[in-house]
C-alpha cells in the first residue's frame, strides 16, 4: 500500500521538487552514524541567526572527513582505513565509512566547518525573508 503524497491537493502547484527531495532525505535518514545535533544560534549585533550542526565524529581527522555543497545538499562524508599493521585483542572500535546529507533551504549559506575534541561544527547562515507582495492586474474581456 502505498502512502498519499501530502502534495497531491490540487492547490499545492508545483511542489514536485519538494515532495523528491523530502523522499532522498527520509530514506538517507534512516542510518543514525554519526549521531549530530542541529541547533539554533542566536543572532548577535554582528551577525545574523545561524544555525549549527554538530556531528560525532570521534576517531577520524581532520584529513579523513569531507564537507561538501552539492547542488542544495550538504554532504559530510567520513573514510576511515583500517591499519593491518595492528594485532588487536579484541576489536571495539572498528574503522567506519559514513556519509550524511542535509537538504538546505534556499539561500542557506555555509559559514565553515571546525573539527576539536571528535566533534565537528558546521555553521550556516539563515536569509532572512524578504517579504514580496506583488499585485496582479486583471484584465476585462467583454464578450
Amino acid at each position: 500500500m502505498t502512502r498519499p503524497s501530502p502534495f497531491g491537493y490540487p492547490f499545492l502547484l508545483g511542489f514536485d521538487e519538494i515532495e523528491q527531495a523530502l523522499d532522498r532525505v527520509s530514506k538517507a535518514a534512516s542510518d543514525g552514524y554519526p549521531p549530530y545535533n542541529i541547533e539554533r544560534v542566536t543572532r548577535s549585533e554582528r551577525e545574523p541567526e545561524r544555525l549549527r550542526i554538530t556531528l560525532a565524529v570521534a576517531g577520524f581527522t581532520q584529513d579523513q572527513l569531507d564537507v561538501s555543497l552539492e547542488e542544495n545538499q550538504l554532504v559530510v562524508r567520513g573514510r576511515q582505513v583500517d591499519d593491518k599493521s595492528r594485532q588487536f585483542l579484541h576489536r571495539g572500535i572498528a574503522a567506519r565509512q559514513f556519509q550524511r546529507a542535509f537538504l538546505l533551504a534556499d539561500g542557506m549559506e555555509v559559514l565553515g566547518a571546525e573539527l576539536s575534541n571528535g566533534l565537528l561544527a558546521i555553521d550556516l547562515a539563515r536569509p532572512e525573508p524578504e517579504r514580496i507582495v506583488r499585485k496582479i492586474a486583471i484584465a476585462a474581456k467583454d464578450p
